[in-house]
């Protein structure tokens, strides 16, 4: 998904997509904090409380709360686009 999307953006802008940013790279601003904060509430037993718990956290997910997770995404990229690719603060 990610490549889909960096080539449509790539290839409609002169812009080069930065390396590797966590800004645009919605697993790391927004899945995998929510996960861990749903899956270490309390802390796992064993590993496989771990796994059932990862499995209990991604299908708990609100699709609402990912839509607008997703939709940021636009409002991150054009903050990137006027920071000409470097660094730039977003705010939520």
């Amino acid at each position: 998904m990610i490549l889909a999307i960096r080539n449509v953006f790539c290839s409609r802008s002169p812009h080069n997509w930065p390396p590797r940013s966590p800004d645009l790279t919605i697993l790391d601003y927004y899945l995998w904090g929510t996960i861990k904060d749903l899956v270490y509430r309390e802390r796992p037993t064993t590993a496989e409380d771990m796994k059932n718990r990862i499995r209990q956290a991604i299908q708990s997910l609100d699709s609402a709360e990912i839509r607008r997770a997703t939709d940021d995404f636009q409002r991150r990229v054009t903050a990137c686009i006027n920071a000409r690719g470097e660094h730039f603060e977003h705010r939520d």
